[in-house]
């Protein structure tokens, strides 16, 4: 092989390694993830009416909002922040019990135990061999010459990584165990984040079965009042037909969330690897909603602790590694191989004196010519290394619009909470005022009506935007890799 080859190759291989060794930074090193919020006469008006419902919310005793700082995220387990010990003890359930947790920890232990694979080929096979053969060998004109030969050895074979290539596999092995590592942690996250939204929804439908139970007592009562006027003969039967007419509408309301909380915790007994039954709860809707208010943006370099930009990024690490791995194959190869033992014509004979062999070589593979095979490896190496690169940085972007998308959501839900909160006890107090005019007969029914229609839908609307709040916050801290204690 001429020099200039050699240089050549050598330029080649050098250039996987630099391949391998390039640092994608798509991740921000510095910034921030969200925009400010708007500064203008709205705003002031939201703000005054979120003073309005804090204050009301203290006189009933509910616990004030805690914002959680950005330099307080870093090791927060984020399903904590719900502060619900019967969520806490369901997610340490699920981590331990889910079925997916369970393959993707069987698919490190495959992995692991692949990197042991890679690392053996930097060291000598040596192996122990016997053998027993009838042989017959004719020399020109004289007589066969028969005999046995019975063998037994320690045979010794050993590659020598001169230009790195079983290295580089090594290399690539381990960024492929960490990348499964990361595939874990991103299915725990995303477990997490199923049961902590899962059982939000069930705190949900137990606050929308309440409104509808609390309304179809409303009404009830309203009715039995229309039907006491109509027997004096205040009214008429229209009032109490109206007013009867109401009560299907949470009647059947009840009905669906029954159906809805049943399908919602047979969901949830999946997640935890259990079978179909009831789902125990802790706290309520409401008082989660007060939990917790995150900031309005949040610093960028949070979002390197994804498990899913990791696991891009050591997959484009390991596609890198297997670059300069494929380029070695263009190297000559260096085998030592080596034997020791005893051959003699009979089993009794054997390990005797006089019956030892030994055998040492040294051989050198130099590829000359492979129809352009070696080549195009490289070049499809090179162009995996290319699309695991595209893949990081498309992570990375989707995890910056995770994030973005998540904190806006957790801004505009708080502000949507707020306008409804103010909407539903606006609608409470003008269904309690309507009631005392229609039972003085100032008001007609269809005042009564409309109050009661108003304030059911507010209510019901106003659980869900509380749920939408919630879900936000648990979005918002998946799209940031938030830590949970597994083990």
């Amino acid at each position: 092989m001429t020099g200039y080859r050699l240089a050549a190759l050598a330029a080649l291989l050098m250039g996987g390694a630099c391949v391998r060794a390039a640092k994608v930074e798509p991740v921000p090193q510095s910034g921030r993830v969200g925009a400010p919020r708007l500064r203008d006469s709205t705003r002031a008006f939201i703000d005054s009416l979120a003073a309005a419902r804090a204050a009301e919310g203290a006189n009933r005793g509910m616990p004030a909002r805690v914002t959680v700082r950005p330099d307080a995220l870093s090791d927060l387990a984020w399903a904590q922040i719900i502060n619900d010990s019967v969520l806490t003890s369901m997610v340490n359930t699920a981590v331990a019990q889910n079925r997916d947790v369970a393959l993707a920890r069987a698919r490190i232990d495959e992995f692991r135990a692949l990197v042991g694979v890679s690392r053996s080929s930097l060291q000598p096979r040596i192996s122990a061999n016997a053998s027993v053969g009838h042989n017959q060998s004719v020399f020109g004109t004289a007589a066969p010459i028969q005999f046995q030969s019975w063998r037994a050895t320690t045979d010794v074979a050993w590659e020598l990584d001169f230009w790195r290539r079983i290295r580089f596999g090594v290399d690539a092995s381990n960024a492929d165990f960490e990348a499964q590592q990361a595939a874990e942690r991103a299915t725990v996250l995303s477990l997490v984040s199923d049961v902590a939204l899962g059982y939000l929804q069930l705190l949900e439908l137990d606050e929308e079965r309440d409104i509808a139970a609390r309304t179809l007592t409303s009404r009830r009562a309203t009715l039995a009042l229309a039907q006491e006027r109509y027997a004096r003969g205040v009214v008429s039967e229209l009032d109490v037909r109206q007013f009867e007419a109401q009560l299907a509408v949470p009647t059947a309301r009840l009905a669906q969330v029954e159906r809805q909380r049943a399908v919602q915790e047979h969901a949830l007994n999946v997640l935890l690897g259990e079978s179909p039954t009831a789902v125990r709860r802790g706290g309520s809707l409401v008082a989660a909603a007060h939990t917790v208010t995150v900031p309005d943006s949040l610093p960028a370099t949070l979002l390197s602790r994804r498990p899913d930009v990791a696991q891009a990024e050591r997959s484009y690490a390991a596609a890198a590694a297997r670059v300069g791995q494929t380029a070695s194959a263009w190297l000559p190869s260096v085998v030592i191989l080596g034997s020791l033992g005893t051959q003699a014509s009979a089993p009794d004979r054997v390990g005797g004196s006089g019956t030892g062999v030994h055998q040492l070589q040294a051989g050198i593979s130099v590829p000359l010519y492979s129809g352009g095979r070696n080549s195009a490896e490289v070049a499809a190496a090179r162009a995996r290394t290319d699309q695991a690169k595209a893949i990081y940085e498309r992570t990375a972007l989707t995890a910056l619009r995770e994030a973005g998308d998540a904190l806006v959501a957790a801004r505009t839900t708080r502000d949507e909470v707020t306008a409804n909160e103010t909407l539903a006890g606006a609608l409470r107090r003008a269904l309690e005022l309507s009631t005392i005019r229609y039972e003085s007969g100032i008001a007609s029914f269809l005042e009564v009506l409309d109050a009661q229609r108003g304030l059911f839908d507010a209510e019901l609307t106003l659980a869900q935007s509380r749920l939408r709040e919630l879900s936000a916050a648990v979005q918002l801290y998946k799209a940031l890799g938030g830590s949970w204690a597994q083990r």
